[in-house]
């Protein structure tokens, strides 16, 4: 859906950086304008319908002759500023153009309008009044500071445990056996035991030796615990409020009569 975003300027360079910027995100150079207001007090619409020019004329089709904005935005308007004028195509668009327009130096134009307005006797169509013939009352609005608190996650604490597995080695002392056949010729007379060794007959000699025997034994060697304290601090909470304050200045007569003469 179209919409429409304005920008007003003290300063043609900020105005024509903005439309620059505009452009670099894609909005086409035809969904901009500038314009240059009157920069004179005559231009400025009153909400009377007199002494109308385009700027007043176009503020009043944008807003509608009845709307306070459309009073506020042809005051500032016509005090010289730059209006750039933004034919946004839809609602993203329009969003980042107002981003772009505000950092590129675009008035606040309620307080543009609480300054010009005062430095030409009148008040303000922005200011919020309830007023008749008889006076006008200004509501004092006080913020307090209301301070709650609420759970957040600030941190923890995993423990995963896993198996590790590692070379190891130990040094063992083997024995082992060997047996030796030897064979010495001789040449002597046969005696009696040899005579009884001279029959058949089966020696063995068995060998043995030792061989490394591998044995795991699983020990714990630590507890691990996991547990969580709770502590409690005080914490100062700084910020700022707002009220309204109303100062009161009695006006003598001669000075009545001045302000008098330079609203008309």
């Amino acid at each position: 859906m179209a919409q429409t975003v304005i920008g007003l300027f003290e300063n043609d360079s900020d105005a024509q950086m903005a439309a620059q910027r505009l452009q670099e995100i894609g909005i086409g150079r035809d969904q901009v304008d500038i314009s240059r207001g009157t920069g004179s007090e005559s231009g400025v619409s009153s909400g009377s319908g007199d002494g109308e020019n385009g700027i007043t004329r176009f503020f009043k089709n944008l807003f509608g002759d009845s709307d306070d904005n459309a009073d506020r935005y042809s005051r500032v308007g016509n005090s010289g500023t730059s209006i750039v004028t933004v034919h946004a195509q839809s609602s993203d668009q329009a969003e980042r153009a107002s981003e772009i327009l505000d950092d590129c130096g675009a008035i606040d134009v309620d307080e543009k309008d609480v300054e010009y307005s005062s430095r030409q006797g009148y008040a303000p169509g922005s200011m919020d009044t309830d007023s008749d013939e008889r006076g006008t009352t200004i509501p004092r609005i006080k913020e307090d500071l209301e301070v709650g608190k609420r759970e957040v996650e600030s941190g923890g604490v995993r423990l995963r445990s896993r198996i590790v597995e590692r070379p190891v080695e130990e040094s063992i002392r083997l024995r082992q056996e060997h047996v030796n056949v030897e064979r010495e010729p001789v040449n002597r007379p046969l005696t009696n035991a040899d005579r009884t060794a001279f029959q058949d007959r089966d020696i063995e000699l068995t060998e043995r030796s030792e061989v490394p025997v591998v044995n795991k034994e699983a020990r714990v060697v630590e507890e691990v615990t996991i547990s969580k304290d709770v502590t409690e601090r005080n914490e100062t909470i700084r910020d700022t409020v707002r009220n309204t304050e109303v100062d009161i200045e009695r006006l003598d007569e001669d000075e009545t009569r001045r302000q008098d003469r330079g609203s008309l």
